[in-house]
Formats: structure tokens, C-alpha cells, sequence
């Protein structure tokens, strides 16, 4: 975030008011509204973001592999639960370095601690991913490889 920001001077005037009367205002203009703001946080994560790359990476691979070998619905469904799971966390790992970003520009002993921690959340679910993509084409695995 702080690379965006370089050399620009932000004024009072840059920043807009909170309006509260507006925000639990339903209807398909707000719903339009998210889904853009979503769209905007997925670009800037994929466009700054190295981890989120590997995870396009990770996604692509085990959706190969899942043609391959014709995998059934419901290892579909582990699949793609493990991997939203990683790019949710990604993403809130993502939140969590721009909101210390913006509270201090100092190396602080807590700031670290809560960017070291989103990025273990991070680590943690890769790995968990991994053992649920072991189990779930490790058997078709061990089926091709024992045929040659």
C-alpha cells in the first residue's frame, strides 16, 4: 500500500467523511457497489501480492489435475474449499500489513508480531491444503505410478 502512496501528499481534503445514514442502505445499487469494492481488493492483491500469485498457480495446477484424472464431485468440493480457504486468508493476511502499514511507519515490536501472524495464518493453510490435496489425488497418484 505504501508503494501506491509514494510521492503523493495526501490533503484533508483527500479524505472523505464516514456518512453513517447511508451504510445500511439496501438495494442492487449497494450490491453493485460491494461487488465492485471486492473486485478491487482481489486486483490489488494479485497485482501486489507475490503469495497470491502461487496460489493462482496452486489453483490452476489442481484444476488440471482434477481433469485429469476425473476426480468426483465431492473431492471437487474439498479441492476448492482448501484453496477459497487459502485465498480468504491471503486476503486477510493482505488487510491486516495495509491497516499496520497505516497506523505506523515505524518497525514496531507488535506490528511485526501482527504481520508475522497473518502470514503464519497464511502458511499454515497452504500446508493444511497440501495434505488435502495428498489425500485427495494420492490415490490416483499411486494408481498412474504403479502402472509404469
Amino acid at each position: 500500500m505504501r508503494k501506491i502512496l509514494e510521492g503523493k501528499e495526501l490533503k484533508v481534503q483527500d479524505v472523505k467523511k464516514f456518512n453513517r445514514e447511508n451504510v445500511k442502505v439496501y438495494g442492487y445499487k449497494r450490491f453493485l457497489k460491494s461487488l465492485k469494492y471486492s473486485l478491487d481488493g482481489l486486483r490489488y492483491a494479485y497485482r501486489y501480492e507475490q503469495s497470491l500469485w502461487l496460489h493462482a498457480f496452486a489453483t490452476v495446477f489442481a484444476i488440471i489435475l482434477g481433469l485429469t484424472f476425473q476426480i468426483k464431485l465431492s473431492e471437487w468440493a474439498i479441492i476448492f474449499i482448501a484453496l477459497g480457504s487459502i485465498l480468504a486468508l491471503e486476503l486477510i493476511n493482505t488487510a491486516i500489513e495495509a491497516a499496520v502499514d497505516l497506523t505506523t511507519t515505524e518497525i514496531h515490536p507488535l506490528a511485526k508480531i501482527a504481520k508475522d501472524c497473518g502470514s503464519a495464518a497464511s502458511f499454515m493453510m497452504s500446508i493444511v491444503s497440501i495434505v488435502i490435496s495428498l489425500f485427495v489425488f494420492g490415490p490416483y497418484l499411486k494408481e498412474l505410478f504403479s502402472f509404469l
